[in-house]
């Protein structure tokens, strides 16, 4: 199900299990002209995304049954490009920083105005949708360094296949959805390894390597996989 656009009566869900709070978001998000809906309870909101995807998700940290934190995880592992904005009451930089590394956007800490809330949905559908937008398909695919055929599990450069394995698609694939985004060595294990097998992240960095090695031979004067120190990878072709 694709991800809807930022324009008027975009649809947020709210997740916070404070009534008071969910609904004060609801009443300004909604004043601007966002379609909003509340889940209170962690265990209801992937059967209710499996049903619909929303243009972007508020998330509360601490939640009855599955946490925010839990959530934030499962959610990017099945919509990576879903946007995701965490709220939470804990002021801890561990909390915000652990939020982040598991895929959220952008965070909020309570207390927060409800302007402030708007301003920051706003300021992550723009960056999503930038991110997503292609008004010329043709044009776009012409001059893609690398391109996908997802039927036959082949990855292109300049037409040329470049012969990856199942994995190095994989992990090729799932970068190339979010350009620019930062994915930590987790993140791409989770992607990799769907049985939840337990593997080292130097198993990640091997393949990543690999996979760079590939792109090179192909594209020797262009870096496409770039490493950000002590974090993870993206995918982030030269301009």
């Amino acid at each position: 199900m694709s991800l809807q656009d930022a324009s008027h009566d975009a649809s947020l869900l709210i997740v916070e299990d404070e009534p008071k709070i969910a609904r004060l978001m609801a009443d300004y998000l909604t004043s601007h002209n966002f379609d909003t809906t509340i889940i209170s309870h962690g265990d209801e909101v992937m059967p209710w995304l499996r049903q619909q995807v929303p243009a972007l998700v508020l998330l509360d940290v601490m939640l009855p049954g599955k946490d925010g934190l839990t959530l934030c995880r499962e959610v990017r592992q099945q919509w990576p490009t879903l946007p995701i904005i965490m709220v939470t009451a804990k002021v801890e930089e561990v909390d915000r920083l652990l939020g982040l590394e598991l895929g959220a956007d952008d965070y909020i800490c309570k207390p927060f105005s409800p302007r402030e809330v708007v301003a920051r949905v706003k300021a992550v559908l723009r960056r999503s949708q930038a991110a997503t937008d292609v008004t010329e398909p043709a044009e776009a695919a012409r001059q893609a360094p690398v391109t996908l055929n997802e039927d036959g599990w082949q990855a292109l450069a300049n037409g040329q296949d470049l012969g990856l394995t199942a994995v190095e698609f994989q992990l090729l694939r799932v970068m190339m959805q979010s350009p620019g985004r930062i994915f930590s060595r987790e993140q791409l294990m989770d992607h990799m390894y769907r049985d939840n097998r337990i593997v080292s992240e130097r198993t990640v960095d091997s393949h990543i390597k690999k996979l760079r090695k590939k792109i090179h031979e192909a594209l020797p004067e262009m870096e496409i996989i770039r490493s950000v120190y002590g974090v993870g990878y993206k995918y982030q072709p030269e301009g």
